[in-house]
């Protein structure tokens, strides 16, 4: 494959083997070794593992939200997030020099590897279009420039206010608190494109829109379920709970198209016993291939076997649970009854024997936890699988009790904290009163654009100022091509950076380039080094606090560079924007008093560990119209492709975190020095005249009707259930349209595109161009 780095190409060899050793173990610490000998970060690398997730002045993982070790463990760490804590300490810097020695045109012919690859960003940068190059510009020059910006829009409806998961838990409400004082809920984030759908199904069935379960649930349950999690990969630390697990007897189910290695066996590489003897433990007890979208047909079967069960034997359901605690169960009921086995079967992918398994392991389990994560959430029926989640443990009563309850995987360090301190573009009237209480504020009450409407709004010219905290934006969203053009009409954009990315590249008519600390990072303010706080997938609030001089000496944090934005653009303001980044402490002050669960902030969250805010459902207390956990009764979807199409998802490889594209490996699933790859069932393969590792082209389309097409992709034979294929995110994005997003959660449909996929033509055979509606990407 050709790879563009520093304006070279040159060729990368790539090749597959299937993977058979186990997950984590030698293999990770060789590749954490190469990273570090790459970042040459053998000093502050070393430290930094005996640094993160530590509760003693030690900073959290910017990486996965994993919740941190309750046992007092001294390497609470994983390959993945070395590697994105070295990514972020590398020593080398992207210069004013730089910029000018490279204009945009050029840099956006690079790889997403060698944009990042260029190290740090060290002071802000505007963009200058007469040279096509970023050049300086002073913080306070690029504070004017918004601040200008935004007062002179007809109406703060056309600003936009994007953040990634990477932001602390005091700068989310500094930036949702500008948003809102400046006069929009337009806050789109990551959650619209991953856990929006789990979101929305947890409020609606049990009154709150996080999981119930916690660290220590994952200790004592009897039954795991995993669906749609490559937890090798998205959230290692997670290998140590399923090795654990399967140690005390525990019965370990992994529901995945693909048997992902966390789905085997693992070594636990802080286990030095077992990692000198090369002491592999299983990792499941049960592997389910359902096809793509299948989840939920799996999740009927239980239930239906569960209850059909119960009609000889009544202690199969806790009657007492449901009868007491829920709503809507006979209705649910019914519906089970109704779906057919032979349905079932066929929508799953599973054969009735595979099911019963399954139900088997969950009637014989007292205590059953069920974990999820895109596979699950990132479809049409999204919203309808993960309350189909919660209709199986409502059956034996799995909530309220140790050891059980929905556990969804939150991808990003502090995605879930984002959402608690207030980056939601449908806040709740409840918390808008409060914060207008509290900050003596008059927040907007119309409900504002995520990430899909968003993009649109661009493009119909209702949303002119783009500013994006973190992430790569251009990237992550789907419709790449269409994306772009519609971020290219903003008047400007602005984006808050730790490295250089393609974004960047994809700019407005002005654009600003704003470097901010890293995790890693000391922040220095007048009234001392201060920390941050983040919010674990599990409810956990911890503090973190950076270790290592800053990269450059021109970056501010991420709450200072909120402040200056909005003093620039509410000038007059009574919000004490300066007081608060003197000293974090106040911020949190001011946040105790707004969000629930935070009362008494700075004392609880400087405990070991932090604190957990309170879950009412894990109390059996539900916020719902009928004060109890909801059933429902949703028709189950039709998942089967027809008329020779495939059902693709969309993926990151193990070597990529994110956009972040650390090499073209991907280990786990054998894959090396390649990324242009589609992943294929091998009947579906000899239908269609493919040959192993042979060259392909991807066409998908939309609900709109327009086509999208990859060419030359390799196609490679693997273990996946026919009618399915997978390939990796970013580069698959560009198959999914601006219109493919769920009507359930507003997801794009990342792991449901409808794609047709034929041997490319010879080389010199002749090009057939057609024309298409606009949006499409060619």
């Amino acid at each position: 494959m050709n790879i563009r780095h520093d304006g070279k190409t040159y060729r990368e060899s790539h090749g597959n083997e299937a993977y058979t050793h186990p997950a984590a173990g030698w293999g990770a610490a060789k590749s954490v070794t190469r990273v570090l000998l790459r970042e040459r970060a053998m000093v502050d690398g070393p430290r930094a593992i005996f640094l993160m997730n530590h509760e003693n002045g030690g900073f959290d993982c910017p990486g996965c939200a994993w919740p941190d070790d309750t046992k007092g463990l001294k390497l609470d760490i994983c390959e993945n997030g070395i590697k994105h804590v070295t990514w972020e300490m590398t020593p080398k810097r992207v210069t004013r020099e730089f910029f000018a020695a490279h204009t945009v045109t050029e840099l956006d012919e690079w790889s997403e590897f060698a944009l990042e690859d260029q190290g740090r960003l060290t002071e802000p940068m505007v963009y200058d279009p007469d040279s096509d190059t970023y050049v300086p510009i002073s913080w306070q020059g690029a504070f004017d420039l918004i601040g200008r910006t935004l007062r002179d829009l007809d109406s703060p409806d056309e600003a936009a206010f994007y953040t990634s998961g990477r932001l602390g838990n005091e700068a989310t409400f500094l930036y949702q608190l500008m948003a809102r004082e400046f006069g929009t809920n337009n806050l789109p984030d990551c959650s619209n494109m991953c856990h929006e759908a789990s979101g929305r199904a947890l409020q609606a069935a049990l009154g709150t829109g996080k999981g119930t379960a916690d660290l220590k649930d994952w200790e004592t349950a009897e039954a795991l379920f995993i669906m749609g999690v490559n937890a090798a990969s998205n959230a290692p630390r997670m290998l140590t709970a399923l090795a654990e697990a399967y140690r005390r007897g525990a019965q370990i189910v992994h529901v995945n198209p693909l048997v992902e290695a966390a789905a085997t066996r693992t070594i636990v590489p802080h286990e030095m016993t077992d990692m000198a003897l090369f002491k592999s433990t299983r990792t499941s007890t049960l592997n389910l291939q359902v096809r793509i979208g299948g989840d939920m047909a799996l999740l009927r079967g239980i239930a239906k076997a569960v209850l059909e069960e119960a009609r000889h034997d009544p202690k199969a359901i806790d009657r007492e649970f449901i009868d007491r605690y829920t709503d809507g169960f006979e209705e649910y009921r019914a519906v089970c009854e109704a779906t057919t086995w032979e349905e079932l079967e066929r929508q799953s992918g599973l054969p009735r024997a595979d099911i019963l398994k399954a139900a088997d392991v969950y009637s014989r389990s007292d205590r059953t936890l069920i974990s999820w994560c895109l596979g699950v959430s990132q479809h049409e029926h999204g919203v309808d699988t993960v309350r189909e989640i919660v209709n199986v443990l409502l059956l034996r009563g799995n909530l309220g009790r140790e050891g059980a309850g929905p556990s969804p995987v939150r991808g990003h360090s502090n995605v879930q904290g984002n959402r608690t301190c207030g980056i939601d573009h449908r806040p709740t009237a409840q918390f808008l009163d409060r914060l207008a209480d509290v900050c003596g504020i008059d927040p907007p009450r119309e409900h504002g654009l995520d990430t899909v409407g968003t993009v649109r709004a661009m493009h119909e010219d209702r949303v002119k100022v783009f500013i994006g905290m973190g992430g790569n934006f251009v990237m992550a969203a789907p419709d790449t091509a269409y994306t772009r053009e519609g971020m290219a009409r903003c008047e400007l954009t602005v984006h808050v950076s730790t490295k250089l990315n393609r974004s960047h590249l994809a700019h407005g008519r002005q654009a600003l380039i704003l470097p901010c600390l890293g995790r890693t990072e000391k922040d220095f303010q007048r009234r001392g080094i201060q920390a941050t706080s983040v919010e674990d997938s599990m409810s956990m609030v911890h503090l973190s606090v950076g270790m290592k001089k800053p990269a450059s000496p021109h970056l501010l944090s991420e709450p200072a560079i909120i402040a200056g934005m909005a003093r620039a653009a509410l000038p007059d303001s009574a919000t004490p924007w300066e007081s608060w980044i003197e000293d974090y402490d106040r911020i949190r002050d001011t946040m105790a008093q707004v969000l629930d669960g935070f009362e008494d902030f700075n004392r609880r969250v400087r405990l070991p560990l932090g604190f957990r805010i309170r879950q009412p459902a894990r109390e059996l207390v539900f916020l719902t119209p009928s004060g109890r956990a909801e059933f429902s009764a949703a028709p189950l979807p039709d998942t089967v492709p027809q008329d020779g199409t495939l059902v693709l998802q969309t993926m990151r490889s193990h070597d990529q975190w994110n956009t972040t594209i650390y090499s073209d490996n991907d280990r786990y699933r054998g894959i090396t020095g390649l990324r242009t790859m589609v992943l294929m069932n091998a009947d579906d393969m000899r239908a269609r005249g493919i040959a192993d590792r042979t060259l392909v082209d991807i066409t998908s389309t939309s609900k709109d009707g327009t086509r999208r097409q990859l060419t030359g992709y390799q196609a490679i034979a693997y273990d996946l259930p026919a009618g399915c294929a997978a390939g990796y995110m970013p580069e698959m994005n560009v198959l999914i349209g601006a219109a493919d997003y769920s009507t359930q959660s507003d997801q794009p449909l990342m792991k449901s595109v409808r794609a047709h996929i034929v041997p490319s033509p010879p080389p010199d055979a002749p090009q057939n161009v057609t024309a298409e509606p606009a949006g499409a990407t060619p």
